[in-house]
């Protein structure tokens, strides 16, 4: 047993061959203390005693793979040593995977109005969304919203700030990329929201085929964020990553898990799959979970600032 699910943990390292490779990765952490589990007692044996050991050790250099270079510590580490160069301001962008089907619309308004986030990115905005989030337009005039053929919606993004150049704002990919450039106190960044689909073997891999270029033209300061449908330390997210010039800020925790669970266990075993990404002078200074707002998603807020732009740079914006 404990060979069978050493099998796809070791086959997730190698999910840039395959789609079916990397799906695997996304249970990384779930199958090695699986494998942790059922391969401790098997030490306490003679004849099982190198096994089980090496099943162990296996294990825990599993999770450590995807714990340690996304760990909490190291990034606010990270965030200390450079917070005395961004400055004192400080600002926040709020990330929701809505649910389209969201029963409790209200809890998720009232999230925001408690997180008074400068810059808000969702996913799943339907149409019956579209109703709910014009009570809160008046406090964020700024607004791209992507439509999507499906009846999940596409994303949106929702700003106090206001956007650099309006008729530059696009979507893409059917609802599924939205990018914005946002003037914040004088500094253009650009702000992507993005909703991929489900990986293999839902995925058809056009969607990153069609995304990437796009992302490829993203200005010199950015923060992407969205529901990857992918872990942090997946192939996918890396793509992402490589795509758009970015950093991943893997230290968020796990996100989702289906609305049926208590919220504990979304939060402890579920997957880590709402990301965030920065590059440019954008410094993360602190990412947290909120509480649930009634979505399978866990609302994920970044604090951040910005390093002063020298007089030699320019901040380039989304050239497409």
């Amino acid at each position: 047993m404990t060979l069978m699910l050493a099998i796809p943990v070791v086959a997730g390292f190698w999910g840039t061959i395959h789609g079916a490779f990397d799906s695997f990765a996304h249970f990384r952490i779930h199958l090695a203390a699986l494998i942790i589990f059922l391969a401790f007692p098997c030490i306490f044996y003679r004849g099982w005693r190198s096994i089980g050991v090496t099943a162990v050790l296996l294990g825990i250099a599993a999770i450590a793979s995807a714990v340690v270079p996304y760990s909490a510590s190291s990034a606010n580490t990270a965030a200390a040593v450079a917070i005395s160069d961004a400055g004192p301001a400080r600002y926040r962008l709020l990330h929701i995977n809505l649910r389209y089907d969201n029963p409790t619309p209200k809890r998720a308004l009232s999230l925001i109005g408690a997180a008074q986030p400068d810059i808000i990115t969702l996913n799943e905005v339907s149409a019956e969304w579209r109703e709910e989030l014009k009570s809160i337009e008046t406090a964020y005039p700024h607004l791209l919203y992507c439509d999507s053929p499906t009846g999940i919606g596409g994303v949106a993004i929702l700003s106090r700030r206001p956007f650099l150049h309006p008729t530059l704002a696009r979507c893409f990919d059917r609802g599924s990329l939205g990018i914005a450039t946002v003037n914040i106190a004088g500094s253009a960044v650009d702000i992507a929201a993005l909703h991929l689909g489900w990986p293999w073997p839902f995925d058809r891999r056009q969607q990153m085929s069609r995304i990437s270029p796009v992302l490829n033209k993203l200005g010199t300061t950015a923060i992407l964020a969205g529901d990857l449908n992918s872990a942090p330390w997946s192939a996918r997210a890396r793509q992402i990553a490589s795509a758009g010039g970015l950093k991943v800020l893997g230290n968020v925790g796990p996100t989702w898990l289906f609305r049926q669970v208590p919220d504990f266990l979304r939060r402890t075993v579920g997957l880590p799959i709402d990301n965030l990404f920065v590059k440019g002078r954008v410094v993360p200074l602190d990412t947290r979970r909120l509480p649930d707002a009634g979505s399978d998603h866990l609302p994920v807020l970044l604090e951040f600032g910005l390093r002063p732009n020298e007089a030699k740079d320019r901040d380039d914006v989304m050239r497409v």
